[in-house]
């Protein structure tokens, strides 16, 4: 009876380790299929300077992409300052990078508004669009966006901070997170110029 219990006890336990296992070999074999794909999508988004901006904009130099808001008093211009400090510390190795400001706010964030946002950093490109299409794109994208109201009918945005690494192919490469130290995001940058 004891032995039955045990051949039982270790069937189960083998079944339990199978089955880890291949999960574990599932979810492994297709991350990298998910993160490449991370941004796809139909949407049609325009630049600050009226040109048409969609996922295959982002193919032939590595890329950086940030989504914010222009009315944001802390992450966004925060955000766009170090990009404009990692422009500044890579000097001549990111002159192929580009670097792109998508709003999540497109009822305030015309194409005059986000250019002029972005217009001192000299490296990075506003982008917006019509209210389905930015929704399109953050779902693309997996960026979180919400609005939030304030008190006399204003309202801010929560979203997602990080900016998104692409390289030349327009792959995900990673992110740099908000606040990251500034010599990992810019190890992080060289390591995507170079492919």
């Amino acid at each position: 009876m004891l032995k039955n219990l045990r051949i039982v006890l270790w069937t189960l336990v083998a079944v339990a380790a199978i089955g880890a296992t291949g999960l574990y070999a599932y979810t492994t074999m297709m991350r990298p299929a998910q993160a490449a794909s991370l941004g796809d999508g139909d949407y049609q988004l325009r630049t600050a300077a009226g040109e048409p901006f969609t996922r295959a904009s982002l193919n032939g130099s590595p890329s950086m992409v940030f989504f914010g808001f222009t009315h944001c008093p802390e992450v966004c211009p925060t955000s766009l300052a170090e990009m404009t400090a990692w422009y500044e510390t890579l000097g001549d190795e990111a002159k192929d990078l580009k670097a792109y400001f998508i709003t999540v706010d497109p009822e305030r964030d015309t194409e005059a508004v986000v250019g002029d946002y972005v217009a001192w950093t000299n490296h990075v490109t506003g982008v917006t669009g019509d209210v389905a299409e930015i929704e399109k794109a953050t779902k693309a994208w997996a960026v979180y966006a919400e609005k939030v109201p304030l008190e006399g009918g204003d309202y801010t945005m929560d979203h997602t901070a990080s900016v998104f690494l692409l390289n030349d192919q327009g792959e995900f490469e990673g992110t740099i997170a908000y606040r990251e130290d500034s010599a990992t995001a810019v190890a992080k940058l060289k390591k995507l110029i170079e492919g």
